[in-house]
């Protein structure tokens, strides 16, 4: 009998051994050092922050499910001293943002005056949703697509034929921008791949004004703490939105996470450092939201 059970320990100790070697893990968690994380880890680090970026691939299901997750701790955390900010949603709109969240106005009227994103309603909704539930002001802190599509055909002398009344929506003029041959290479690449035609500079110009009034509204926005959801490309390495927001107000005490996709997830690929203070990792064949 006794035999009997020690195999039967055995073959059950390989199938678990061999069930374990299977397992199939949707997401991984690192540091900046490339040292796997728990989640509580990250998020007692995140709560100390003022400033959280939460970088993401726009379509990736993993990514918006951890964002929402990081967002309600962070609400849980910090109840009204709480902000959250979203490149998604237009400073133009931040009326509208304002009477819906307040119930002034019906999520009918909000959905189709909005200008939302095509996925807005899988993918950031539900961040919104919070700040309705807990009663925190949610911004809109990216320019207009209008005038950022100004400055990619005519450059930053575009906007100086704008009224005051549209120079509200975006941050100070002029933007302080620093030519940045990486970025207009990378959108130079972006134009030969898809056929178009544009000046990459001038497009690079157009990112630097979403990420100058990003910081802008950011910081106009800031009371004690606050989260905002972005592309990877405006936070990472601490540029773009961070830069801005360094120049506007010194001093802060700002976190970034960055969602990456690998083909294996057990450690953080080499390409990827640098980039940020925390990593989501997830598979490259994970399933995709649009």
């Amino acid at each position: 009998m006794k035999i009997f059970q020690c195999i039967l320990w055995i073959v059950l100790l390989c199938v678990s051994i061999e069930s374990w070697g299977q397992e199939k893990r949707a997401y991984r968690l690192f540091n900046a050092e490339g040292k796997e994380v728990e989640y509580r880890d990250m998020l007692k680090v995140l709560k100390n922050q003022d400033v959280v970026f939460l970088g993401e691939v726009h379509n990736c299901a993993i990514a918006h499910w951890m964002e929402y997750e990081i967002v309600r701790d962070l609400c849980e955390a910090h109840k009204d001293k709480l902000t959250i900010g979203l490149e998604m949603l237009e400073a133009d709109n931040q009326l509208i943002l304002d009477e819906y969240l307040g119930g002034l106005i019906s999520s009918d009227r909000f959905e189709e005056e909005a200008r939302l994103w095509p996925n807005y309603f899988t993918d950031y909704a539900a961040v919104v949703g919070l700040g309705r539930e807990y009663g925190l002001k949610v911004v809109a802190t990216n320019v207009p697509r209008r005038y950022a599509n100004m400055v990619k055909n005519g450059g930053f002398e575009a906007l100086e034929k704008l009224s005051a009344e549209a120079k509200r929506y975006m941050a100070p003029l002029p933007i302080d921008y620093i030519p940045d041959e990486e970025a207009a290479g990378m959108f130079g690449m972006m134009m030969m791949g898809g056929g178009k035609h544009a000046d990459p500079e001038n497009m690079a110009k157009a990112q630097a004004l979403k990420d100058a009034t990003m910081g802008w509204f950011i910081v106009r926005h800031l009371k004690s703490k606050l989260v905002h959801l972005n592309g990877n490309y405006h936070s990472d390495f601490k540029k773009g939105i961070v830069t801005y927001l360094s120049k506007y107000r010194p001093g802060l005490k700002i976190a970034t996470v960055c969602s990456v996709r690998q083909d294996e997830i057990d450690k953080l690929g080499e390409e990827n450092r640098g980039r940020a203070d925390f990593y989501i990792c997830v598979p490259t064949d994970m399933t995709m939201t649009y």
